[in-house]
């Protein structure tokens, strides 16, 4: 039987104080650095926990949005959204300094990911503001999206990503939060929908049907009630399905 090695990522440092929780469980995490959550303090704790649990250390950028978690659109001069994403992704590198600790790779978070991902135009403005990591850090993308293939266009290394506990539309992007079936919670159905990604390369979407998915590391939210329970029973169960987690 195939035995498949998968990464699990988990966006932290956001303010529910669950790092140390969460850590022995992932294998990667994308540090919120100051765009919808975070700050100095927060960023060394969570890249404190990564290094203790050898978990690979990822920035977080977002639109400039605390007030609304980076969850909605932000119409912002080309510029100062360059500027505000160098800014949050410097000031992680900073912090992993201290603990001479590479930046593994960038993820934009919430409404940024989501935009650029269908927004080539946007997509083109964020290659610009990560361009001086072309070398240093991988980026996750979702797949099928205008940021992949902006950022393979631009000589990035790109790793697909996969939500594990979260619904997909027909066209492959993810149901809107605004929905009540945006989120999967329960772990038995997280299990059931990471596996079934994982061993098929496709995802079934709410409306039923299956389509093509590819995948080289699988996000579990951080931010939910149920998230400890989800990675504790996947823990538990996956490797009953030949699926590990890298180590």
């Amino acid at each position: 039987m195939i035995k498949y090695n998968i990464d699990i990522n988990c966006d932290l440092g956001e303010g529910f104080n669950n790092e140390d929780l969460i850590m022995p469980y992932i294998s990667s995490c994308n540090i919120a650095c100051g765009g919808h959550a975070g700050d100095r303090e927060t960023m060394k704790r969570a890249a404190g926990l990564a290094m203790e649990y050898k978990v690979l250390i990822g920035a977080h950028p977002s639109y400039p949005d605390q007030k609304n978690f980076g969850r909605i659109t932000m119409d912002i001069p080309d510029l100062e959204l360059i500027q505000c994403i160098r800014a949050q992704i410097t000031g992680l590198e900073s912090v992993l300094k201290e603990f001479n600790i590479p930046l593994s790779h960038i993820k934009p978070h919430g409404a940024l990911y989501n935009d650029i991902a269908k927004n080539r135009r946007l997509a083109n403005i964020v290659i610009v503001a990560i361009e001086d990591y072309k070398e240093k850090a991988v980026l996750y993308a979702p797949y099928g999206s205008k940021f992949g293939e902006v950022a393979v266009a631009n000589g990035f290394q790109v790793k697909y990503e996969a939500f594990a506990d979260r619904n997909y539309n027909a066209d492959g992007s993810l149901v809107s939060r605004t929905q009540r079936n945006a989120l999967i919670q329960d772990p038995v159905e997280v299990l059931e929908h990471l596996r079934y990604i994982v061993k098929n390369q496709e995802v079934i979407t709410v409306d039923g049907n299956s389509i093509k998915l590819l995948a080289d590391t699988y996000c579990i939210h951080g931010d939910e009630p149920s998230t400890l329970q989800i990675l504790t029973y996947l823990s538990n169960e996956l490797p009953k399905h030949k699926i590990l987690i890298k180590n």
